[in-house]
């Protein structure tokens, strides 16, 4: 087999884009950019340091009072613009996503479809932004709600989707009001430099949106700067700890989105062949590393071999490859020490006593200098064991029987997670008795994954976070409360 290498010339060229300056190159360490697919080295970047994050936060706020003031059909209208730039580029987009963390070519056209529908929807909100009024009592006033943006946003992506992540904040976040400093993920930081660049090309006022290209110490610099009026963090729970004891110190609101565990429940009544399938969908979307993907899964015990023979046989047929080849259907993880880590929690899953069906450590071959690990599923699972409530982050499914709905429900909200869920079960009571029980934020009922769509609201519960992105709430949480009370007497 032969692997496509990217290359370097032709990704983009910017980790540092502050006000109306594009700059090759920010003022703090350089790192090599590694291809997950092959391990080779896409391109040397210089990112940005925590004076660069000043410098950022200083054009946004310059950018702000004129951006505040735009009309809200003004802003509509250079959203629905960068809509239909994504639409446009989605051809010339496909190659960034792959280079920068092994995504598929396959899902590529997807994601810019995705972003630029995010556009639009929000775009749609930009005019449409009201206060409301309340009657009151105590004497004749005039009492009414108005809805205001923080200012300037500070928003953290992760590597693993960061142009789904980013876009999922931007849209709300620019509908409301408010200007952007974003950090893109050092891991993988290609699609989010491209996402500046085609917001500039839009039109939008230099400055609105600004972009620092890091690591740790970037993103710590935003969450401690005194100029940014709230934080959105998508990662992981390990980091948001850091990111709200450094919150903390200025008292700015942090919105996160984290990880999960989330349980895949199949009935006995389900579609047995549909609930394989979707369940598969777990250890195969971003190959493995999405945080809502269902990968605990918990099956009633009358069907649970002749499911995990459906399981194991369909995993057969997934194509393993090279991620620029349009008929691969499963990549890389992000890197080797990803790699080394999600072998270390299948081989203590096994000596737990957990049963390997399919799968097991890193593949060999023409795979041998990427980050390839094949699809594995562990059957028998305790649902106490450590690979039945860590986050894997990696094409690996749990399998655990049940013989109950009470058992089930009980199995499923024994997680410190709270992310997602998924319901198999052609019983239309027992499916909104079931979606009524999960401590999860969002449940999909014979579906795996088609309910991420910009106008419901996402986002967790427990360890997986709080706020929501997505639908109105989602601009909610980017304005601020403001009353205002007149008196009339």
């Amino acid at each position: 087999m032969t692997f496509q290498q990217p290359v370097g010339d032709t990704l983009p060229r910017y980790p540092v884009i502050i006000g109306d300056s594009l700059e090759e190159q920010g003022s703090g360490e350089t790192a090599a950019h590694i291809y997950p697919a092959t391990g080779a080295v896409t391109r040397e970047i210089r990112f940005a340091s925590p004076a660069d994050v000043d410098r950022a936060v200083a054009a946004a706020q310059a950018a702000y009072p004129a951006w505040r003031a735009l009309p809200g059909d003004k802003r509509r209208d250079l959203m629905f613009k960068l809509a239909s730039l994504f639409e446009a580029q989605a051809q010339e987009m496909a190659p960034i996503l792959v280079s920068e963390n092994g995504s598929l070519s396959l899902a590529a056209p997807y994601i810019s479809y995705d972003a630029a529908q995010k556009f639009r929807y929000y775009g749609g909100w930009a005019d449409k932004i009201e206060g409301r009024t309340v009657a009151t009592w105590g004497g004749p006033a005039h009492d009414y709600v108005s809805y205001e943006p923080y200012g300037v946003v500070g928003v953290i992506v992760p590597w693993n989707g960061p142009l789904f992540a980013a876009t999922m904040v931007l849209a709300p976040a620019l509908a409301a009001g408010n200007c952007i400093v974003i950090k893109a993920p050092d891991l993988a930081p290609y699609s989010v430099m491209r996402l500046v660049e085609l917001i500039r090309q839009a039109g939008f006022p230099p400055g609105v949106v600004n972009l620092v290209t890091g690591g740790a110490d970037v993103g710590a610099a935003m969450v401690a700067h005194p100029g940014i009026g709230k934080i959105e963090f998508i990662g992981s729970g390990a980091t948001a700890q850091k990111i709200l004891a450094n919150a903390a110190q200025t008292l700015k609101p942090v919105g996160l989105e984290l990880g999960g565990k989330s349980a895949v429940l199949v009935f006995g009544d389900a579609d047995l062949q549909s609930a394989a399938k979707r369940g598969l969908t777990g250890a195969v979307s971003a190959n493995g590393q999405g945080c809502v993907n269902g990968t605990r899964l918990l099956v009633e015990r009358t069907i649970y071999e002749p499911y995990l023979q459906m399981l194991t046989a369909m995993a057969g047929h997934i194509k393993a490859g090279d991620p620029f080849a349009g008929d691969t259907m499963l990549g890389p993880v992000i890197s080797e020490a990803s790699l080394n880590r999600i072998s270390g929690l299948v081989d203590r899953g096994v000596a737990a006593g957990g049963r390997l069906v399919t799968g097991g450590g890193r593949m060999g071959g023409d795979f041998s200098d990427g980050y390839y690990l094949p699809i594995t599923v562990l059957a028998d699972v305790d649902p106490a064991s450590e690979i039945s409530r860590t986050e894997v982050f990696g094409p690996v499914l749990v399998v655990t029987p049940f013989d109950s709905e009470e058992e089930a429900v009980a199995l499923a909200n024994d997680s410190d997670f709270g992310l997602g869920a998924y319901v198999h079960t052609t019983n239309l009571a027992r499916a909104h008795r079931v979606a009524g029980q999960m401590q999860a934020g969002q449940v999909q009922v014979n579906g795996s994954g088609e309910a991420m769509t910009p106008c419901v609201p996402f986002g967790g519960m427990k360890h997986s976070g709080h706020g929501r992105l997505g639908g109105i709430e989602g601009m909610r949480e980017f304005q601020q409360v403001k009353n205002v009370w007149v008196n009339l007497a």
